[in-house]
């Protein structure tokens, strides 16, 4: 069923004006909206201003009845209604949700969205200017918050960028420098080994042949110091101990080739070997046989020239276990937390100082075979021991 209620027309309120407490309202509502109201004249100055919009700037309406609007605003805020807002008011006579900062009276900002329309009379002529601004505190806020985000995804993506092309950088210069280490460093060891081989073969007197002896003694530590060098340039460039495991082939005739190759270029240096390997070991077999000859080759200049280095691997339990062991001093208490850090050496003479890679290396190998290295130094004996468990 329809509403009998109607509003009344125009006509109808004319011949029966409103009732004082209608006006009080209506006046209330002007003063009091949730808005700020102000009136222009066509020069520009305010004639009217609601309590509201008072309230905000901090300032009575009668002090900011005869100023321009233009005095309120920030210097940015001026500048954009003088070359932009002004014009667009004059030629169409109104604008829409334009972003302005007023000032206060305390000087601090107030963000607004103006809307404008502009009175004028049958010639066109400009009679007043009703502006109406709401505040947009959250507003700006959200829109800085996206400028924001969008300027820190702009920066985060910029900064990718040039990640990704220090990667690319990085990584030319990995391949250049270990192209280098294992072209340009190990050709000429070769010649000289070549060499050596060679003249052992044809008759030499004693004091020849200990020269070539220690000429492939060289050889086979400069080697070793490539290896490592090799090995630390990829760890530290990026491309890390790389694996090559292998669980057919036996792992024990690779451990004795490296005692093997150390006995003949120490000869005067006893190793003594024992590998019992009953299981298969899934592993990289020459990182296992760099790791003992690091182990090894370590043992041998530490440890006591006199008494026997000892090499021993098992499996066992699930576990293959490696260890070397030397008689001599005991490494230092306070050497001991820095054995396993690159280009540490420790107290060694001066004649037999390396790069300090060799246990660093060995105990990266380990890690990368989910194994552990460690060690225990005593008067009696100094063990690096390196387990492994074993997986199919």
């Amino acid at each position: 069923m329809k509403s009998s209620r109607r509003c009344a027309p125009l006509s109808e309120m004319m011949q029966n004006p409103p009732s004082s407490s209608i006006i009080e309202d209506l006046e209330d509502l002007y003063e009091n909206a949730p808005c700020g109201y102000l009136s222009l004249e066509p020069s520009g100055r305010i004639f009217k201003v609601n309590r509201t919009l008072s309230n905000w700037i901090g300032c009575a309406p009668d002090q900011l009845v005869g100023k321009r609007l233009h005095d309120l605003l920030s210097i940015a805020g001026r500048m954009f209604y003088e070359t932009h807002i002004a014009p667009l008011l004059r030629m169409q006579g109104f604008f829409n949700e334009v972003a302005l900062d007023l000032i206060t009276e305390k000087g601090e900002r107030l963000p607004v969205i103006a809307n404008a329309t502009e009175r004028r009379d049958a010639e066109g002529r400009a009679i007043s200017t009703r502006i109406t601004l709401l505040k947009a505190t959250d507003r700006r806020r959200y829109e800085r918050q996206l400028l924001d985000a969008r300027d820190q995804s702009r920066s985060a993506e910029a900064a990718a960028q040039i990640s990704l092309q220090n990667e690319r950088e990085t990584s030319e210069l990995r391949e250049q420098f270990i192209a280098v280490l294992g072209h340009d460093l190990r050709n000429p060891l070769a010649s000289i080994s070549a060499g050596a081989r060679i003249l052992l073969r044809t008759p030499k007197n004693e004091a020849e042949t200990r020269v070539l002896r220690m000429m492939e003694t060289t050889v086979v530590r400069m080697s070793g110091l490539i290896d490592d060098i090799l090995d630390f340039a990829r760890g530290r460039l990026g491309g890390g101990v790389t694996l090559s495991r292998d669980a057919e082939r036996a792992l024990g005739p690779v451990l004795q080739q490296v005692v093997d190759e150390l006995r003949a270029a120490m000869p005067d240096r006893k190793i003594e070997s024992d590998f019992q390997i009953a299981d298969p070991v899934n592993c990289d077999r020459s990182r296992i046989g760099q790791l003992v000859s690091n182990l090894l080759g370590n043992a041998l200049t530490h440890g006591a020239s006199d008494k026997p280095v000892r090499v021993f691997a098992s499996t066992d339990h699930g576990v293959f276990e490696l260890w070397v062991a030397n008689a001599g001093d005991p490494i230092p208490e306070a050497a001991m937390d820095q054995l396993f850090q690159p280009f540490f050496r420790g107290q060694v003479r001066t004649s037999e100082q390396g790069l300090g890679l060799g246990l660093h290396i060995a105990s990266e190998i380990a890690k990368a075979h989910e194994g552990t290295l460690t060690v225990k130094s005593s008067a009696d004996e100094t063990r690096f021991t390196f387990l492994m468990p074993l997986r199919s």
